[in-house]
């Protein structure tokens, strides 16, 4: 046995208080499943999916944090800002814009429609076919997404405890698909809040004990100066730099906007809110507790570069994955406190099942509203009503629990996860966006926009993640080095990435579009869809645009589209009328 594989051993001490502390954390899940399952029912459809569209705003926004900062983030940020430095940072300027973007132009057209499923939207703005082209791309991308969000708490567990990954995924799932099962989006929401003050205690708990252990904050922030992790943004404008200001502002302004503002994931939490006043609230503290939460883990970053500096432990194989490396940290820095590290895997596993719980819920409402409600000839029972969305959550769970085999394959789960993301998202930001912004567009060229989009994200998406896991690609690093360790390690087992950077020939041989940083790729694909989209309508023509109900249409482009005639909807007699009901221009004719 080497000295790495000793001090490992060593380090995976979880006490029985640690195992109480952790233990405790889903037995309070699993109370909160029961309470809104049994005690305060969630009778229908409504209060199971939407919580009655009467949720309070400090719950609903602590519940968007909790399950946007899943456990990807919260050990995918920090190990990414020890490797690279701050660059990813400068995404905050594009939350603050995302927030400015969803509360003035998308917000308003979905409140007001008083939907259940986003894709909705699609069929009332355009026809059928796009609701379900969004409902499938929407289910595509939350299978992938799903076993990512379980393997990244197995993967800290399995760095403190030794448990296997595999042997712990079933059990997280498990209690996750009970009370999600049980209490519906009631019993998502606080059971997020409860979540969300774990993660951040955890966090803080890591900073200060780190800090103190390595000679204060002062220290911390020193080390990373020097070491070029603090700096400026970079202004380059070339796209096949991982992360520069353009590709941070504007790129992810279209990835947070995607993943914020037309996502059924996050806007159905928004939707469950009364009023438009409460959800544009509740949006104002998410961009806030979004932005403390990655201001957590990017100090916890750049302290873990504080205490690794001379001997860095992915190099060393000390941590085994990169997404092992600040529970390694944590082990070093509160082992010694019985219960500690209890409570920063706790943590890490709240971020997860509050990760998990939203999305399962949403296939819910997407699988039953755009599913089965729009092919049914008759109302479906309550009874048939409640099999169906708790049936969805079972099945879509257990799935994900044999998908995380192939994840754990796929590399570094941060850009990952935004990569294949984008494979949908971009193409779908890319529809919504011309359903809000262009009426004068009809749904066959929306659909041949959105399937060419989907199809050249996957190309280009797909090309990239494998030069990556292949090891043709490989992103420089800042300095990191092992000239200093005080223990043994097998030196032919070194980690070749880290001060390594694309050769010139791996360069020639990758395609420049396959280098494009992963930041861009929502925005590549919004874009290929609109303007595949509008070049498709220039041939073969498009909707009148003052037929479009305005109600459809973002805010600030009504007064240019109004019509003489009276045949629009107010408000409220759209509520009466079932979305399901309407039909465009374009589909009629079909």
């Amino acid at each position: 046995m080497t000295d790495v594989d000793n001090i490992i051993s060593q380090l995976q001490h979880f006490t029985w208080p640690d195992y109480v502390v952790f233990v405790a954390m889903f037995i309070l899940c699993i109370f909160i499943g029961i309470y809104f399952g049994f005690m305060e029912k969630s009778s229908g459809e409504s209060d199971y999916l939407m919580g009655g569209r009467n949720m309070l705003c400090l719950p609903i926004a602590l519940s968007l944090v909790a399950s946007f900062i899943s456990g990807i983030t919260l050990l995918g940020l920090p190990t990414e800002i020890y490797s690279y430095g701050i660059q990813y940072l400068y995404v905050s300027l594009g939350v603050i814009t995302m927030g400015f973007v969803m509360a003035i132009y998308y917000l308003p057209v979905f409140h007001d429609l008083n939907i259940t499923s986003t894709y909705e939207y699609l069929e009332s703005r355009f026809d059928r076919r796009l609701r379900m082209f969004g409902s499938v791309m929407f289910t595509i991308m939350n299978i992938g997404y799903l076993p990512i969000v379980i393997y990244v708490p197995a993967l800290a567990f399995n760095q403190v405890t030794g448990v296997a990954v595999h042997t712990i995924t079933p059990i997280v799932c498990i209690i996750c698909i009970f009370y999600t099962t049980l209490g519906g989006l009631k019993a998502v929401v606080w059971t997020d809040v409860v979540q969300i003050i774990s993660m951040v205690g955890a966090l803080i708990l890591v900073a200060v004990k780190g800090s103190i252990d390595i000679g204060g904050a002062s220290k911390v922030f020193e080390n990373a100066w020097e070491s070029g992790r603090i700096e400026g943004p970079d202004m380059s404008i070339n796209p096949t730099v991982r992360h520069t200001l353009w590709s941070q502002l504007i790129g992810g302004v279209f990835y947070w906007t995607q993943t914020n503002a037309v996502s059924q994931n996050m806007i159905q939490r928004y939707l469950a809110l009364p009023t438009l006043a409460s959800a544009r609230k509740a949006l104002a503290l998410f961009c806030l507790g979004v932005l403390t939460l990655m201001g957590l883990c990017s100090y916890n970053g750049l302290l873990m570069y504080a205490t690794y500096k001379q001997c860095d432990p992915l190099t060393t194989k000390l941590a085994k994955a990169r997404d092992q490396l600040l529970p390694l940290f944590v082990m070093e820095t509160l082992g010694e406190y019985p219960g500690l590290t209890g409570l920063f895997i706790a943590g890490v596993f709240s971020a997860a099942l509050s990760s998990l719980s939203t999305c399962l819920n949403s296939m819910s409402a997407v699988v039953l509203e755009d599913f089965v409600k729009p092919f049914v000839k008759r109302p479906l029972s309550e009874t048939a009503i409640n099999w169906i969305m708790r049936s969805v959550v079972v099945s879509m769970g257990t799935l994900c629990v044999f998908l995380v085999y192939i994840v754990e394959h796929m590399g570094t789960v941060l850009q990952l996860t935004m990569s294949l993301e984008a494979i949908t998202n971009g193409p779908l930001l890319g529809i919504f966006t011309i359903g809000v912004f262009m009426p004068w567009i009809n749904g066959n060229s929306a659909l041949i926009g959105g399937i060419v989009g989907v199809i050249g994200m996957s190309w280009v998406s797909l090309k990239a993640q494998w030069a990556v896991a292949s090891g043709a690609m490989v992103y420089e690093t800042k300095p990191l080095t092992v000239e200093h360790c005080d223990y043994k390690f097998d030196a032919a087992s070194l980690v070749s990435g880290a001060n390594s950077t694309i050769s010139a020939q791996d360069s020639e041989e990758i395609f420049p579009l396959y280098r494009i940083s992963y930041m861009w790729y929502t925005c590549l694909g919004a874009c290929l869809t609109m303007t595949i989209a509008i070049g498709w309508h220039f041939i073969f023509g498009g909707n009148n645009p003052k037929a479009v109900d305005q109600t459809l249409l973002s805010p600030c482009i009504r007064k240019y589209f109004r019509s003489d005639e009276s045949h629009l909807q107010t408000k409220d007699t759209k509520k009466d009328i079932p979305l399901k009901n309407k039909r465009s221009d374009d589909e009629e004719a079909l």
